[in-house]
């Protein structure tokens, strides 16, 4: 039989939309495995980088966010000390993982760059780079509900996905509210999948 894969959902919040000049604040992981069962969490709360500054911008939309901020600040940790824990317990799982967010683009690149700054590992499953904690290809949950619903164009989730899709998690800009919401929806959209799959009549 094979190994089902699992997919860790995670949702990043930052001081700036670069990471080669602004630091990841927070970040939290939700474990799916590709049936639909949920895994395992993983959340850390990271100290901006001495070599980085926050964006102004940013930070007067996080001014109008408070609890967020809270969240996503107190208690930070190393982010060398952070980034090695969570590379460690992303391979305490089985083969197939695959990173997965909404959109990866986005936090994938967040998450890709602290791994290779301070866990000696990165992203993408290219043996050759060096360590790859993730053993297949990332997923952009936003694309593949457009292939699983047959959507012509992305459209925000609150206009499209009934709020039990998201498992009722409200998107609070915490990270592990936010990641539990997507970790539902992927695990929503695998079951809609597994359904259609079914020949007639099962």
């Amino acid at each position: 039989m094979s190994q089902l894969a699992h997919y860790f959902v995670t949702d990043i919040e930052c001081d700036g939309p670069d990471p080669a000049r602004h630091s990841m604040l927070s970040f939290a992981t939700v474990v799916v495995r590709e049936d639909g069962q949920m895994c395992g969490e993983f959340e850390a709360v990271l100290k901006p980088r001495p070599d980085r500054s926050p964006d102004p911008q940013t930070m007067k939309w996080w001014a109008g966010q408070p609890e967020a901020w809270e969240a996503a600040t107190s208690d930070p940790a190393e982010p060398a000390d952070a980034m090695q824990r969570f590379a460690s317990w992303v391979e305490t799982y089985p083969q197939v993982r695959s990173f997965a967010a909404r959109p990866v683009a986005f936090d994938g690149l967040w998450i890709d760059r602290y791994l290779r700054d301070f866990a000696s590992a990165c992203l993408l499953d290219i043996p050759y780079w060096g360590r790859n904690i993730f053993t297949a290809g990332a997923l952009d949950i936003g694309t593949y509900m457009c292939a699983v619903l047959g959507l012509t164009k992305m459209q925000t989730l609150d206009t499209v996905l009934p709020a039990e899709w998201m498992g009722h998690y409200p998107h609070t800009h915490r990270a592990i509210d936010d990641a539990r919401g997507y970790a539902c929806l992927l695990a929503t959209l695998f079951g809609r999948l597994r359904d259609a799959r079914k020949p007639e009549g099962a």
